[in-house]
């Protein structure tokens, strides 16, 4: 089937026509004629499992999943910009549907710096869902053609966050389970208690 993905969008009622059959052969000829980007904003001062996790299912929902790793000078992160990319970087060694970036500024305008459709924020606890939600709302109000997609990582991850584990590695607990082998390397650089 030789149909152009220009042709079918703005004439829906040919896409009606089509049988189930006919609609999956349809969606795979979009799928591969509009590339989906979203994008993954965040401090990752360390980055987690929790991350990682959040990035995989990204991964299998758009084409190219742009890791956003945010400077933040307000939040005073514990890592360089630098290395926390690094951090980033190693663990997504093999993938090809990622890309890692450094912003400062708003969100949204770097999505659309981008070409991005998507903003991804994980969800962990009930905990966080009022603070993203603002967030949401507020991105749509600046840019209502950049949605944002809410996924929550596996059950093992919900209560992490890199500010627990940081609070936890200070005191020399035991954090290991929690990260990937080099963030547990720049933790115990870092943290003179963690073994």
């Amino acid at each position: 089937m030789n149909v152009s993905a220009e042709w079918i969008i703005p004439n829906s009622k040919y896409l009606q026509s089509f049988k189930v059959a006919k609609r999956a052969e349809l969606s795979n000829v979009l799928h591969l004629s509009i590339m989906r980007t979203a994008l993954y904003p965040g401090t990752f001062d360390p980055i987690t499992y929790g991350h990682l996790d959040v990035l995989h299912r990204a991964s299998r929902i758009f084409d190219k999943v742009i890791i956003a790793v945010a400077r933040n000078e307000p939040k005073e992160p514990t890592f360089p910009l630098e290395l926390r990319q690094r951090l980033v970087a190693e663990n997504l060694k093999g993938y090809d549907n990622f890309e890692i970036q450094s912003f400062d500024g708003l969100v949204v305008d770097f999505a659309n710096q981008l070409g991005a459709v998507a903003l991804i924020r994980g969800l962990r606890a009930v905990s966080d869902f009022e603070y993203e939600l603002q967030m949401a709302q507020m991105n749509r109000n600046l840019d209502d053609s950049i949605e944002t997609l809410f996924l929550m990582p596996n059950e093992a991850y919900t209560f992490l966050s890199s500010r627990l584990i940081k609070q936890v590695a200070e005191y020399g607990g035991d954090v290991a389970k929690f990260v990937p082998p080099n963030a547990f390397q720049a933790l115990k650089d870092y943290f003179p208690n963690l073994k």
